[in-house]
């Protein structure tokens, strides 16, 4: 099992081949909707990887910006979007910290599964750092929505140890929140066992019994 940093600087293919299992019920772009019509947003995406979020919003979207620190993820994500044969977006590597984007230039501020690593990896001053890029760039009445695991592989929804500083920040910073399930359906028991033990360890793939593995998903999101 390589490390996080190993996966998004190295295997951003395998990685994609993960999460294009995730949330088989489509739940995720029916929470954001109720959120706010993405439809003629300016939209950026912090973090954005091989395109997760880019799949559920490009079309909706007026102009879409996907930022993320590694080329290597992002080539997969463009990848991607030229497939749509859309032309309202654009890739550019950049960290949460120093955004390449003019100051209220964005309607919608989203990150999923990636502005916690501000915390994981760093402390509350980088998180602190990536907010006020978020401020800057988003326009009055705008919104920021924040999208972070719950759990994988586990029956009930559960605050995850290591991101523990980063839900009580949002908690902190008056974030209103839901919680949705975005279960995993893999072809057969093999393609789970192989994807989820890449991802997320030994353990988790040797419970893994059938083709669906359980998860779920927080939405944070605030108007600042």
């Amino acid at each position: 099992m390589p490390s996080q940093q190993e996966v998004y600087a190295q295997h951003a293919d395998m990685y994609d081949r993960l999460i294009r299992c995730e949330d088989y019920q489509g739940n995720l772009p029916k929470a954001i909707e109720e959120i706010l019509s993405t439809t003629g947003l300016d939209i950026i995406d912090l973090g954005a990887g091989t395109g997760r979020l880019e799949r559920l919003l490009a079309a909706r979207a007026r102009s879409l910006r996907a930022f993320d620190s590694s080329g290597h993820m992002l080539k997969v994500a463009e990848t991607c979007l030229r497939s749509m044969g859309l032309k309202n977006w654009q890739v550019q590597v950049a960290d949460h910290r120093r955004l390449p984007a003019e100051d209220a230039s964005a309607d919608l501020v989203v990150s999923g599964w990636s502005f916690s690593y501000l915390s994981v990896w760093g402390d509350r001053s980088q998180l602190e750092a990536g907010w006020g890029q978020v401020e800057r760039v988003l326009r009055p009445g705008g919104t920021v929505i924040f999208i972070e695991s719950l759990g994988t592989g586990s029956q009930l929804p559960v605050r995850l140890e290591h991101l523990s500083d980063y839900y009580a920040w949002l908690d902190e910073k008056g974030f209103a929140s839901r919680q949705i399930s975005t279960d995993y359906r893999f072809k057969n028991v093999h393609e789970a066992r192989e994807l989820v033990q890449f991802f997320f360890g030994d353990e988790m793939a040797a419970g893994v019994e059938t083709e669906i593995l359980p998860e779920f998903t927080g939405l944070w999101w605030l108007k600042p």
